[in-house]
């Protein structure tokens, strides 16, 4: 019991980690209203372990606040990760290629909304939510598919089969 508990907290930070590292490594297009956040290619991970779910929602939360994000931000684009993450568990038994759309959806719905409001972005919300869905459909479709299927390839190895 206890070894499942750190596992579970051992996956949570690893992926939290990482999703800070690359949205900091990659901050110049991480932010903004055009946007490729490249670390949301992570949120496919809920696919493999129910420990991403909170890994990436705390990777978010401390990815936005040394990005220099409002509060607004840090609140609200965080927890569109978390929504996103967590359905995206709930399909972990369905095809994988629905795996993505949660955080696409959820991101293109609140993210537009925190610019306007938080940052005072001129741009009117559906052009808002257009960008950052392309960049959405970047992150989690393209890249988050294709660290689907290299993971899946060592999918027992990595995450110790846990589901």
């Amino acid at each position: 019991m206890k070894n499942k508990q750190t596992q579970f907290l051992t996956q949570a930070a690893m992926i939290a980690a990482l999703y800070v590292v690359i949205t900091w490594l990659f901050a110049a297009f991480s932010f903004g209203e055009v946007q490729v956040r490249l670390s949301e290619a992570l949120t496919i991970l809920p696919l493999f372990t129910p420990a991403a779910v909170p890994g990436l929602f705390v990777g978010c939360i401390i990815g936005n606040i040394l990005g220099g994000a409002v509060l607004p931000d840090i609140i609200f684009g965080s927890l569109a990760t978390l929504i996103g993450a967590f359905f995206t568990r709930k399909l972990s038994d369905s095809n994988p290629f629905l795996g993505p759309i949660p955080p696409i959806v959820a991101n293109t719905l609140i993210v537009p909304f925190v610019l306007k409001y938080a940052y005072s972005v001129p741009l009117p919300i559906p052009f808002m939510m257009l960008t950052v869905g392309i960049g959405e459909v970047i992150s989690c479709g393209v890249l988050g598919m294709a660290l689907y299927f290299t993971l899946s390839r060592s999918q027992s190895v990595i995450f110790n089969a846990q589901s």
